[in-house]
């Protein structure tokens, strides 16, 4: 089943199935011989996201991208594999980083535990470890540097930051995996982020917040 949501979600995103387009149960069952209870399960999938509309006669509609759930992490990644499609969801995806992860830094300078502040000290130090010795299990710079970030919107307290953090976060993985001109995670940032933890750890709000926008403005002048 997943494979066959992934294939038909990847189509809306990248416009091959555009807005209006119709098809059916039987359609996918024959495109992906499978049984129409699986065909009915992806169209379930599919309108959770709002990305199709079912009716009785009609099947499946394509709904135009304003319905689409736009911070669900499934279509944040159809439209990152999509090249008609990825500029443009790069760019959502980093407006929306520099409005929240700045002030969810400063949060976290006031209301990050001992516990999580010690927990961005040692991320912060493990990305320094990789800068200076690139690690020979592939993905390891990229994972640690998801996981600080996650854990400074975790640490913020802000609930709804912390629920974000998937959809905020698929950026990263999104342009070490499709394509910025530098696809080193952490884009030579890895200092400004051990300045960050200090930061946070210490209680410097205005520090944080600035330092937060220091590293999300450096990567995207990386990517110019």
């Amino acid at each position: 089943m997943n494979d066959i949501l992934d294939s038909l979600g990847a189509a809306i995103a990248a416009g091959d199935l555009p807005a209006g387009e119709t098809f059916t149960l039987g359609d996918i069952s024959s495109r992906w011989q499978t049984s129409r209870t699986v065909a009915r399960e992806v169209m379930r999938a599919l309108e959770q996201l709002g990305m199709v509309s079912a009716a009785r006669r009609t099947g499946m509609t394509v709904l135009p991208q304003e319905r689409w759930q736009v911070f669900h992490s499934k279509v944040i990644s159809w439209r990152l594999q999509a090249e008609k499609s990825r500029a443009a969801q790069l760019s959502s995806l980093n407006q929306v980083r520099l409005g929240i992860e700045p002030i969810a830094a400063r949060a976290a300078a006031e209301h990050a535990t001992a516990a999580e502040r010690a927990e961005l000290i040692r991320l912060s130090n493990r990305l320094m470890s990789l800068a200076a010795h690139p690690s020979q299990r592939v993905g390891e710079e990229l994972e640690t540097d998801l996981e600080f970030h996650a854990s400074v919107l975790r640490a913020s307290h802000n609930e709804m930051f912390a629920a974000l953090a998937p959809s905020l976060l698929a950026i990263l993985k999104g342009k070490s995996i499709y394509g910025s001109r530098k696809r080193d995670p952490v884009a030579g940032t890895a200092s400004v982020h051990a300045e960050l933890a200090r930061a946070i750890d210490k209680g410097a709000c205005d520090a944080a917040e600035e330092l937060a926008r220091r590293i999300l403005d450096t990567n995207r002048a990386g990517d110019s």
